[in-house]
């Protein structure tokens, strides 16, 4: 035995301080390491997650992009479908070695409705304002300025007609407008 009254195998105070701190520091190192590990498993699984997202929004970004372009590929395809009649009685017209005038006219009347129907099929509507109607300078371009007995500053007569579509002006319409009083 020692001299301060303990038995040999017993560990000293501070020995057994050390061997508890030891013990407390393997404890925490071991669950600092598996938060580690857990935080890494998380950062991967957020790193898979990105780049995920990030390729979907490539691809969709990519199919906005091909679909804009078919778009305005064929965009005018269903137009250019509804004017192919018109092409053909226009062929069928000039086919016709010793046509009539009446068979001219009836011809010619029946290919302008086929025209205004493919038209009106693909939303162009006429701007053909009738006499006495406001001048609008958005859908209107004035030709001349003439003296009438209708107010100032409206439609005498429509020289040539205007179109639109979807409310956007292709040509506008050619007026004669009176002359202010």
């Amino acid at each position: 035995m020692s001299d301060n009254n303990t038995p040999d195998n017993a560990p000293q105070p501070a020995e057994a301080l050390e061997a508890a701190m030891a013990a407390n520091a393997f404890d925490e190192l071991s669950r600092t390491q598996a938060e580690l590990a857990e935080l890494k498993t998380k950062s991967a699984d957020l790193a898979d997650q990105f780049l995920r997202a990030k390729a979907d929004s490539e691809n969709a970004r990519r199919r906005a992009e091909e679909e804009v372009s078919k778009a305005r590929k064929f965009g005018i395809e269903g137009f250019a479908e509804s004017l192919l009649p018109v092409a053909d009685s226009l062929e069928a017209a000039l086919a016709i070695q010793n046509a009539t005038a009446k068979q001219l006219r009836e011809g010619s009347d029946a290919t302008l409705r086929q025209l205004q129907s493919a038209l009106e099929r693909n939303k162009v509507q006429a701007i053909n304002p009738p006499a006495g109607e406001k001048f609008d300078p958005h859908m209107h371009q004035a030709i001349s300025v003439v003296a009438a007995d209708q107010e100032a500053n409206t439609v005498v007569t429509v020289l040539q007609k205007g179109y639109v579509i979807a409310e956007r002006v292709l040509r506008p319409a050619l007026v004669t407008v009176t002359a202010p009083k």
